[in-house]
């Protein structure tokens, strides 16, 4: 029933998602949904929420979420377009690079600057919007673009949450969409395991199969290993999710899930470069028997990159713990 759809529903799906093993399109899929609509459904009004909500979850329309520039990536306190306000309309000016779907999207969840400070607002295509493809190394499927706003003017009413509380409605959302992440990373190496699981049992060398050689097992293990950890740390923040409010993960589990998303990237690309040595040539072919490695190990750092960088993210849950110390707290 829709009303019992939780997190852990949610996890499924992206874990099962990945198993394509086409990294770039599950993308193309996901990201607008999952990344660029819930400010739309936690911050917007609702004549807003019924303007564009139906549309995109109904698939007719897509929504990119505008926040990475070339001036600031993690630092996202550093972005320099800005929103300025003439009567009852913003006008926004500036660029995005980066955005995920944004050579397709009708709709921008878009991070401005503006005199009151950080703002988001949802700009709709128009003819003041421009996007250019940007060749990465995974999929065009993804929609990767350059998008610049030439004065784009969109109603103040578009503005989702307060003005000057941009910053605070984004890093709440890179929770969610962190956590998203650890999802398709850990489904895309579980599904690398079993690859390499079939391929050391079936690949004969040196007249016996490869499974039967202690190398190989012993770098097996350790690839089961780190994804049975991902999965087991994963699954305990997704409970906590679940019997927590918005509000409550945003304050509580920013530092976990960063620290989760460090560990499993990390993680994704040792399975990595281990599944390219158990698969050699096969595992640096795109096609074939090591299709999905070659794809795997082109695609798991963007992993590490995407909704924040591995020592970011690292530095924010140590922070994090830090700050929730108590402060009598003494050996």
């Amino acid at each position: 029933k829709p009303e019992e759809y939780d997190y852990f529903h949610e996890l499924i799906l992206n874990t099962e998602l990945a198993r394509f093993g086409t990294r770039g399109f599950v993308d193309g899929l996901l990201n607008g949904g999952v990344i660029a609509l819930p400010p739309i459904l936690n911050f917007g009004s609702p004549e807003l929420q019924a303007q564009y909500v139906p549309d995109i979850l109904g698939g007719k329309k897509y929504v990119a979420l505008a926040i990475t520039e070339a001036f600031a990536g993690s630092d996202v306190a550093g972005i320099q377009t800005t929103a300025v306000r003439e009567g009852d309309e913003w006008v926004i000016t500036g660029t995005k690079k980066w955005i995920t779907n944004g050579t397709f999207a009708d709709y921008f969840t878009t991070l401005c600057q503006t005199e009151a400070g950080q703002t988001v607002i949802l700009i709709p295509r128009s003819s003041t919007v421009s996007t250019k493809p940007i060749k990465t190394s995974y999929s065009a499927t993804a929609g990767t673009a350059y998008v610049t706003f030439s004065r784009t003017r969109v109603p103040v009413s578009h503005t989702l949450g307060s003005v000057g509380q941009g910053l605070r409605i984004i890093l709440s959302n890179f929770n969610h969409e962190r956590w998203m992440v650890v999802g398709t990373s850990l489904g895309a190496q579980r599904l690398v395991v079993e690859e390499c699981l079939k391929w050391t049992n079936q690949r004969i060398a040196f007249g016996k199969p490869l499974s039967a050689q202690a190398g190989i097992r012993s770098r097996l293990a350790l690839m089961i290993e780190r994804v049975e950890a991902c999965q087991s740390w994963v699954e305990n923040i997704t409970y906590q999710m679940n019997n927590m409010s918005y509000a409550e993960q945003s304050d509580k589990l920013a530092g976990p899930i960063a620290l989760l998303k460090q560990f499993v990237s990390r993680s994704g690309r040792e399975t990595a470069e281990d599944a390219t040595q158990l698969f050699g040539g096969r595992g640096i072919t795109a096609g074939g028997m090591g299709k999905v490695i070659e794809n795997f190990h082109r695609t798991s750092p963007f992993d590490a990159i995407l909704a924040g960088a591995e020592d970011v993210l690292g530095d924010l849950g140590v922070r994090q713990a830090v700050r929730k110390m108590p402060k009598n707290a003494r050996l």
